[in-house]
């Protein structure tokens, strides 16, 4: 059974002044992802995908690295879009990612509906296990599209109660199902 994560990608270097899918990983982002790179789940990979943002870019990197593979970017992987407004506050951010995930056909403060992100995220992640060999592979992304996609996996209505509790978690699913094996779990100790 060929299996497929979903990797969320670790702590950032939060900067105002950089747009945000131009953040690169923090020192212990880094960190947590070589202990995750070196785990046995990730032992048995055959492809690492990454969205095209630096930060998931970096941690895909590592990933691959440790295994000998190349990465493989889909710009449609990427977060939901949230270039309406920018850089937000952390209480800000949360708050509007709150309603984000209460009103998925519903556009907040301009940002992409969750509806639209979930269904971009997917079929990105079809379009790459179609033309998949076999094998493990791993999708490095993000937390929000990340958690749209467990709830389409799980078959559920989006929610923010499938989130992540902060960056850099995982979860596993059977490529030929679609089944989720397990939710978000986090790659290493905070």
């Amino acid at each position: 059974m060929s299996l497929g994560f979903f990797i969320s990608h670790p702590e950032v270097v939060i900067d105002p002044a950089v747009p945000v899918p131009r953040w690169h990983l923090s020192d212990k982002g880094i960190q947590r992802m070589r202990t995750f790179a070196a785990s046995s789940d990730m032992r048995g990979l055959a492809a690492v995908w990454a969205s095209n943002e630096t930060k998931a870019v970096e941690a895909a990197g590592i990933l691959a690295g440790r295994s000998g593979l190349a990465v493989g970017v889909h710009p449609r992987l990427h977060e939901n879009d949230r270039s309406a407004t920018g850089f937000l506050p952390p209480p800000e951010f949360q708050r509007t990612a709150d309603m984000f995930f209460a009103s998925p056909d519903e556009s907040v403060r301009g940002w992409e509906r969750a509806v639209d992100a979930q269904a971009r995220v997917a079929a990105a992640v079809d379009a790459i296990l179609n033309n998949h060999s076999g094998g493990d592979i791993a999708f490095v992304a993000h937390g929000g599209v990340g958690t749209l996609l467990l709830c389409r996996y799980l078959g559920q209505p989006i929610s923010r109660s499938a989130d992540q509790p902060f960056e850099g978690h995982y979860w596993a699913f059977e490529i030929a199902t679609r089944r989720v094996l397990h939710p978000w779990r986090p790659i290493a100790a905070r």
